[in-house]
């Protein structure tokens, strides 16, 4: 048998990564979903812009995101899962706002929120995108400046967002069960402890561990590196988890080109709304085809999202720099979690041990 020169093994091995980083997947998305969804997470934009309160607006935004984890099944089906979703990002959120207050609890409360979300999604199916904007809800909430006496504003606005996505739901479940027929509901996986408990917890500590470190790096923002983080580790595989980070980082740097960009334009109320709409749209129709595609767009929406009521008042390209170091810490530190998650020796020994510190009915 002859062996294959070093060179040719290396040129392979590119060709290989290059494929998996080029491949545009086959999608059967209509146009009215992305459609729906800009509506969903634009609407209070517009609505925030009108009355002069962008960032009420944006605050509402965050709630619409629930429309994205509409399954495609029979209508009863989608309205308990958006309402629940929506509950589900209103509580992350005012847990978020309330722990900016008591800077010592952030990193454990994100690490709680962390578990006990990609718990829940684990144990009842949930697809993609998963706990991320759970969780993104958290963090973003946290950082927010604000005082104790605005917590029920707050709370009340992300609330009115999600009603409102799941009121965007309603109408479009009624028109696109008219052209296509709903999946049949399908049961939950099997809830076993490797892949709900034990993976969550993995989960969940890593998350909070990127977070310990962007604060020990003194990261003056740096709620993204958890989301990052969370965003990459959660693949199915090392090789979708090595995808992932892959198309993050490449896809960040793009977009913070395109971010940059935005930013030098003399944007006002109205045109940030109408661009985070559009942004929304774009990416809706790219993220079941390339993901690195789709996060070139979500990188500027996530940022006019989380600092639009603030912009003016600082560099842009500090912006976009910072953004840049947070995701690729939050890629590393998913990467190493992944790591971890897929090694056979760490799972049979920190496996065994949380074990014995679990109930019997649930360590099966």
């Amino acid at each position: 048998m002859t062996r294959i020169p070093g060179w040719d093994r290396t040129s392979a091995l590119l060709q290989a990564e290059l494929r998996h980083l080029t491949t545009i997947n086959p999608s059967k998305r209509r146009w009215q979903m992305p459609f729906a969804a800009a509506l969903a997470s634009g609407l209070p934009l517009l609505i925030g812009a009108a009355f002069d309160h962008l960032d009420y607006g944006l605050i509402s935004s965050l709630g619409g995101l629930a429309f994205l984890y509409m399954p495609n099944t029979p209508l009863s089906q989608r309205m308990v899962w958006l309402m629940a979703c929506g509950f589900g990002m209103t509580a992350c959120f005012a847990l978020g706002v309330m722990t900016h207050f008591v800077p010592l609890l952030l990193m454990w409360v994100l690490t709680f929120i962390a578990i006990l979300v990609t718990m829940v999604c684990r144990f009842y199916g949930v697809g993609p995108p998963g706990s991320l904007f759970f969780v993104m809800a958290a963090a973003i909430g946290a950082y927010a400046p604000g005082t104790v006496l605005e917590v029920p504003l707050k709370v009340g606005l992300i609330t009115m967002g999600a009603l409102l996505a799941c009121l965007i739901g309603f109408f479009y479940s009624l028109y696109i069960l008219r052209i296509e027929a709903p999946e049949p509901a399908s049961a939950p996986p099997a809830a076993t402890f490797d892949f709900v408990i034990f993976d969550s917890i993995v989960i969940g500590a890593f998350v909070g561990l990127s977070l310990a470190l962007a604060q020990l790096l003194q990261m003056e923002r740096p709620y993204w590196v958890p989301v990052s983080c969370l965003a990459v580790i959660q693949g199915a595989t090392l090789r979708a988890v090595w995808n992932r980070q892959l198309h993050r980082v490449l896809g960040t740097a793009f977009g913070l080109l395109l971010a940059w960009g935005l930013l030098l334009l003399p944007l006002e109320k109205w045109s940030i709304a109408l661009t985070m709409m559009a942004l929304a749209f774009i990416i809706e129709n790219a993220v079941v085809r390339h993901y690195g595609i789709a996060v070139v767009f979500i990188t500027p929406l996530t940022i006019l999202l989380a600092e639009a009521a603030i912009l003016g008042h600082g560099s842009p390209a500090t912006l976009v720099q910072a953004r840049f170091f947070d995701t690729v810490l939050g890629c590393m530190v998913g990467l190493a979690g992944a790591v971890c998650l897929h090694s056979p020796r760490f799972r049979e020994v920190i496996g065994s041990r949380l074990r014995r510190l679990t109930p019997a009915r649930l360590s099966r």
